[in-house]
């Protein structure tokens, strides 16, 4: 595919975003057409990581190295 249809900003992927809540609000808003993409709940799992239930019907948490990942 030539460069010229690629777009600044696709090229991260969910692991290269920063590590906060704000930071995976504005990637999945922006992987998402625009359309808002909001926290539902959060909660933390069994080895007490965050886990944060997202409007887009999935579940996201930082691995031990700090990066974001889908349940």
């Amino acid at each position: 595919m030539s460069q010229a249809f690629v777009r600044e900003g696709d090229d991260l992927s969910l692991s290269d975003i920063t590590p906060t809540l704000n930071a995976l609000i504005q990637f999945l808003t922006r992987d998402n057409n625009g359309i808002r993409v909001y926290e539902k709940k959060s909660y933390a799992d069994e080895k007490g990581k965050m886990v944060h239930v997202m409007s887009n019907g999935f579940s996201y948490l930082k691995d031990d190295a700090g990066r974001w990942k889908v349940l």
